[in-house]
This record gives C-alpha cells, structure tokens and sequence, in this order.
C-alpha cells in the first residue's frame, strides 16, 4: 500500500471517516484538522486531499482549496474530482476563467456525464458574458447621470412608505423597515432616489475617514451582515436606531449570502441619507460586482427590481470608503494589513477607490487580508490578499500612532475574537451565517474619552422561510 503500514492506512481511514462526520455537522474547522491527520498518515491518498479541498471551501479559504485540489490532481492526472474541487474555488473567487479550464478537463474525463457538461455549459455562458461586459466596458455610460427618480410615477395603488418631496425622514424610514419585515418591496421611485442621494454623499468623502467623538460620547461598530434583515434590526433593538446620539459604523459585507441583502442595504443606505454623521458605511468585498454576481446580490436585485439598479448600485459601492479612524486611536477596517510594512495612513487617503477592487495593493489587501496567529506575512487561505502576524500589527499601529485595529470579514463562533496580543479585534454580526454556521454576532461599543472596547454577543432570530443563498448564481451549485 505505497510503502504505509496497514495500522497507519486503517487510523487514516478512521480519520476521515470522523472528518466526514464534523463536515455534514457543518464543522468545517475540525473536519480540516481531521483530514489534515490523515494526510500526515497517507499523503497519497486523492480523497483526502479532495475532501480537505472541499472543507477549506467551505470555510471560504479558496486559496487552500485551490493547493488541495492541486495536489490531488498532481498524485492522479485523472482524478475528476481534484479538477472539480479546484473549479469550485477558482468560481467562488470570481474567477471563470480559471474556472472554464479546470471544468473543461473534467468534461474531457468523463465526456458522458450529464451533470460534468451541464456544468461547463453554465460555466462557459458565465465567461462569454464576462468577455461581453468587458468589450463594452470602454463605452459604458454612468447610471446614475441617467435616472431621474422625479419621473418615475408611483402607481395610486403602492400603499408603502413614502419619501414626500427630496428628503429621506425618519418616518419614512420607520415604515420602510416595518414595509420590509413584512416582505413588502419599497416603491422603485424612491429606492432610485436613496440610491441617488447616498452616491452623493459617499462620493464627497475621502477613502479614509476620520471620526470624531465627544467626550461621553458613544459609537457602535458592527461587522458583516450578509444580507441578513431580521439580524439588523435585532441590533437596532438591542443598541437603538442610528442617529447622532448613537452612530454607528457597519464594516463592510452588507449583502450577498444572506436573502434579505435589498432589504438590508436600503436601510442602512436611508439612514446614511438621514444622518450623515449617525451612520458611517465601509466598503468590504462584497461590495463588488465579482461577489455579486455570485453570492446572490445581483440576482436578489433583478428579481426584486432590475438590470438598471444592478449598475447603479455597482457604481454606489465604488463610492464606499475603504477605511475609518476612530478618534485618532482605533483603525476601522473589513479584511486587514498590508503585504508590506510602512503604510501609512496618508498612503490608505491617497488611493483612488472609485473603481471595481483590483486583485492585489493597499484597496485589495485592505478588503481581502487576515490575521492569522504567527509572526510576520504568509499567503492568504483565501487566495487573495495576504495573512498577517502579529508584530505587522504592532508596526503598523505604532507607525501611525494607533492604539487597537477592529475588523471583520471572517465568521467567528463567538461573534468576535481578540488576537494580536488584544491589539486586533474581529467583529462579525451575522449570526447562524447562511443559516447553518451557528455561530452568535456582535457588535462593539467605544466611549469617549478611552474608547475601551465594550463586546455585546446576541442569538440570530428567526426570519421568513427564504433560504440563504435563495437568489445566488447557478453556478453555485457546483461548490457542492
């Protein structure tokens, strides 16, 4: 058996037999440690390989997935499932083309199997609208020159919240909220007309964003919501609405995944109409056509509106500052640190965000990196961006006179995690993620004058019976 004693191929069986079982329990995290075991017993086992492959998806660490499938492929040029693990990752990255090819082996393999060609032909239409987009790209006109919300006619019918003249109320705002628990839609007129006024705002801010609090004065931070409504207003009723007495700053990754994103960005979006300095808003990842177009964004838009505010809200999201500072002491960013050292805060205010995330610099690493629990830099698990350790923390944070970085973009079962010798906060206020993580959410509250982190965990609550995912891409389907 390749050179490995009986005892080792029988222990690594039983390894993975567990691991299968922490992954259906939806235990991603040991289902990884478990197959991990069985590697170090049997290297040359595909299977486990592919299955770890499949594991790190899970846990949205492509670029691991990427490197197991890899290796998979290296030990078995014919093992399908090596190119398909792979395919999957490189498709939840965004990236089809690399995607295409992987698929396009496994057609080659088996040239028979139904669900192999059904496969690659969506992936295939996925990347001739891809090239079609970019053809057209040079000659694209801006949306939101083109809409005038003031000519769109609201039917005698509509008996939803109303915006009466040019500006968003509280009122409003209330009854919208109450419109969309009960799964109502607000009118297009005046979701054109959020979007509209939020672009102006977003658009005169700088990529990073100072933030002013007085003395005695209170700021909340909540981390992703993914499209998860109910999660919201939960916060709203355990923290209170946003306002100038209780601001708030939501750290990016506002929809996709969950299926109530619409619901979602419209209220944090009219409140930011309402309150410019009772709400402040973080580009994360998510807010990118790539993801959208995946992770359910895109779809939820069409079906609940159009094509049209598709584009407009692609242009809003390039208006999204990257980055906060919060009294000169607490630097406020989605993904994390820098590949290299000696960025400076003047270096995150001079970069030009009005545009789609690329796919490395300061804006991609600012949206894309993470901690890990080390010294120095090591390649992301996600395959974008960068990890790092903790003394690039502490550089960091001494160079520009910080004293504490929060962010977010990564699921914790707690609802947040200190790392970084307490030097780094992670926040995330998606509870039970995707319906199924069962993780609990939070939120962070600072108080002038010594801004101490102040950690509130809460329960996800029940919403409709609208799965996450609901409006995602069909391509999904291949990440299993």
């Amino acid at each position: 058996m390749n050179g490995i004693a009986a005892s080792d191929a029988q222990k690594a069986e039983e390894l993975k037999a567990a691991a299968n079982a922490a992954f259906q329990a939806h235990k991603y995290s040991r289902a990884v440690d478990l197959y991990t075991q069985a590697i170090s017993l049997n290297s040359n086992n595909v299977v486990y390989w592919a299955n770890r492959a499949f594991a790190h998806t899970k846990l949205e660490e492509y670029g691991s997935a990427i490197a197991d499938a890899t290796k998979a492929i290296e030990i078995d040029q014919r093992y399908v499932k090596g190119y398909y693990r792979r395919g999957a990752a490189f498709l939840a990255m965004g990236k089809f083309k690399e995607a295409l090819k992987d698929f396009k082996q496994v057609a080659k393999i088996v040239p028979k199997d139904p669900d192999a060609m059904k496969k690659l032909r969506e992936c295939e239409k996925a990347v001739q609208k891809i090239r079609f987009e970019e053809a057209i790209a040079s000659d694209k006109i801006i949306v939101a020159e083109t809409v005038d919300y003031q000519t769109i006619q609201v039917e005698p019918s509509y008996d939803g919240a109303r915006i009466e003249g040019d500006l968003v109320t509280l009122p409003f705002i209330k009854t919208m909220m109450e419109d969309f628990k009960q799964q109502k839609k607000v009118h297009k007129r005046y979701a054109f007309q959020i979007l509209l006024q939020v672009r102006k705002s977003l658009m005169a801010l700088p990529s990073l964003v100072d933030i002013s609090v007085p003395d005695n004065g209170q700021f909340t931070v909540c981390g992703d919501v993914h499209g998860q409504y109910y999660d919201l207003l939960n916060i709203f009723e355990l923290n209170g609405l946003p306002s100038d007495e209780n601001p708030y700053l939501f750290n990016g990754d506002f929809v996709d995944r969950g299926s109530f994103s619409v619901e979602v960005i419209f209220t944090l979006f009219a409140f930011k109409c309402l309150y410019p300095q009772g709400i402040y808003l973080a580009r994360g990842n998510h807010e990118s056509k790539s993801m959208n177009k995946i992770y359910g964004f895109e779809g939820e838009v069409k079906a609940k509106f159009n094509e049209r505010m598709v584009e407009l809200f692609a242009e809003v999201f390039c208006c999204l500052p990257l980055a906060h500072v919060l009294n000169g002491k607490v630097f406020v960013v989605h993904g994390g640190l820098f590949s290299t050292d000696g960025v400076k805060l003047s270096d995150i205010r001079g970069i030009d965000r009005f545009v789609e995330p690329p796919d490395e610099g300061l804006m991609c690493e600012l949206l894309w990196s993470d901690p890990f629990n080390g010294l120095g830099r090591s390649p992301s698990k996600r395959g974008v961006a960068v990890a790092f350790g903790s003394d690039v923390t502490k550089r960091f944070l001494e160079e520009n006179n910080l004293e504490l970085i929060v962010r977010s973009h990564e699921v914790k079962e707690e609802g947040y995690q200190i790392e970084h010798d307490g030097k780094l906060i992670t926040v995330f206020s998606a509870p039970n993620y995707c319906d199924q993580m069962g993780n609990k959410g939070a939120f962070i509250k600072f108080k002038a004058p010594d801004f101490k982190p102040d950690i509130k965990a809460f329960d996800a609550v029940p919403h409709p019976n609208v799965k996450a995912m609901a409006y995602a891409n069909n391509l999904l389907s291949l990440l299993g």
